[in-house]
């Protein structure tokens, strides 16, 4: 089983019930604190005001006091809205960011689970054969050591003097999920020399593969004659050579298991090897790093051809799999929706200096952001993300363009967007993001340069209005 994906650690997410209640008590308490903070000040400076008001040099400073909070008072539902904008841009995007994580290791899980499980390992057949080694050993009589010598049988091994292996490899989807399957139909050929100088009884062992889920039509030939296997799991199969003579086995057998098949030597040195796998699907490729020495394409797949004239030791299983598409660029999204808030106040600023803001424009601009932001979370799971944000920035200028009361302002409303909100955008999606964010800077910071030291606008006209937009 696959352990469930629960988002991003430690992240906000209003789509759990318990920490939506935990995050509105917290928001309600402070805005209780704001409001008592900002009345109290006021009833302050009244007081200061009414107990001074006969006396003018002192009550000068106070007057100037309370215009000045008076003035901050009318500057308030902007800057309320820019803090609830923020705030509230936050917990959306922590929550788009944590779904979106969420969606993109879930679709991880779903591409690894139609390769998973064991795979179809194959080991070498060896050529075993028992003598008699001496040891010695110490036992106690009456009290005293006394040393032994006896014989046993130790078993040694002998090298295949050729393998030429044949095997075609099918897939097919599981009948109880979308996992793959192999259908391998192995033929191998094995020639044995008996290189001793006197005559011997060997055994030959060839084991089914491992993790097999179906093995059928396993059947061991020497020289054209069938070896019947004696006892149900035992492969060992005995025969005798003289001296210098040579025997030849053929193996035979359709297994069917887990999408990746591998041949192991175990380690043991091999000569005049000769292994032919055509895996006959698309999206084939070679396992372990053992590069095939021939790979040609036939029928619907691929032919893998690995081929060792001399003796050569391979430490590694190696074969083939079915290689899946990559998932790329994962994280990109999330990164972005977490850094989203800090992009919208950075755009909101540069409107200000840029453009004359109501409170009333703030709130359409702030939802004109985020809405291009849902709408780029969600369109990136159909298509690639950068294509989407394409389609969306013709979008988004559109609706800023009427940020405006004429040519001018909406000029100017266009470059404070592309500065603060679609450059940096791509600098989160695309490969080379710092250099794409530093332009996204110099460009914001020229603008406010030319635009307020210099009285240049983009199509002519007098310098802005020195009024200040937050009051407007």
């Amino acid at each position: 089983m696959y352990p469930s994906f629960q988002g991003i650690p430690s992240l906000p997410d209003l789509t759990h019930p318990d920490e939506l209640l935990q995050f509105g008590s917290k928001i309600l308490d402070l805005s209780v604190s704001l409001a008592i903070f900002i009345v109290g000040v006021g009833i302050v400076l009244a007081l200061l005001n009414w107990s001074n008001r006969r006396q003018e040099e002192a009550i000068a400073p106070i007057a100037q006091g309370v215009g000045r909070y008076v003035r901050l008072l009318y500057q308030l539902p902007h800057l309320g809205l820019i803090l609830v904008f923020c705030l509230g841009g936050f917990f959306l995007c922590s929550t788009l960011a944590n779904r979106y994580h969420h969606w993109e290791q879930a679709r991880i899980q779903q591409v690894a689970a139609t390769v998973a499980g064991d795979r179809l390992e194959q080991m070498a057949p060896q050529i075993r054969y028992q003598v008699e080694e001496t040891y010695t050993y110490d036992r106690w009589v009456n009290g005293e050591p006394v040393r032994v010598e006896d014989t046993r049988e130790v078993d040694r091994y002998m090298s295949l003097t050729s393998s030429q292996i044949e095997v075609t490899v099918n897939q097919t989807e599981g009948v109880q999920d979308d996992r793959q399957v192999y259908q391998v139909d192995f033929a191998g050929e094995y020639e044995v020399v008996n290189q001793l100088r006197e005559p011997e009884d060997f055994f030959f062992e060839f084991r089914p593969p491992y993790s097999y889920s179906l093995l059928q039509n396993f059947r061991v030939e020497r020289n054209g004659e069938r070896l019947v296997q004696v006892n149900p799991g035992d492969y060992g199969f005995p025969f005798r050579l003289e001296a210098g003579e040579e025997s030849r086995f053929r193996v035979s057998y359709q297994v069917q298991g887990a999408p990746r098949w591998v041949y192991s030597a175990g380690g043991a040195p091999v000569s005049n090897f000769r292994l032919s796998v055509l895996a006959n699907f698309p999206n084939a490729d070679f396992a372990s790093g053992i590069v095939p020495t021939e790979t040609k394409p036939e029928r619907e797949g691929t032919r893998f051809t690995w081929i060792f004239e001399d003796n050569v030791s391979v430490s590694n299983p190696f074969g083939v799999f079915t290689a899946t598409d990559p998932v790329r660029h994962t994280g990109v999204l999330p990164r972005l929706l977490l850094l989203a808030p800090g992009i919208f106040l950075w755009w909101v600023l540069l409107l200000y200096f840029s453009v004359p803001m109501r409170w009333r424009d703030v709130a359409i601009a702030a939802g004109i952001f985020f809405a291009c932001l849902l709408s780029l979370t969600y369109l990136s799971r159909a298509i690639d993300v950068k294509w989407a944000w394409t389609l969306l920035t013709p979008v988004f200028l559109g609706l800023v363009w009427g940020l405006g009361s004429n040519r001018q302002a909406s000029l100017g409303a266009i470059v404070a967007t592309i500065a603060g909100g679609v450059l940096p955008i791509w600098g989160l999606i695309v490969t080379y993001s710092g250099l794409t964010l530093s332009l996204a800077g110099l460009l914001s910071v020229a603008w406010l340069s030319v635009r307020q030291w210099y009285g240049w606008s983009v199509v002519g006209g007098d310098r802005p209005s020195a009024r200040s937009s937050l009051g407007g």
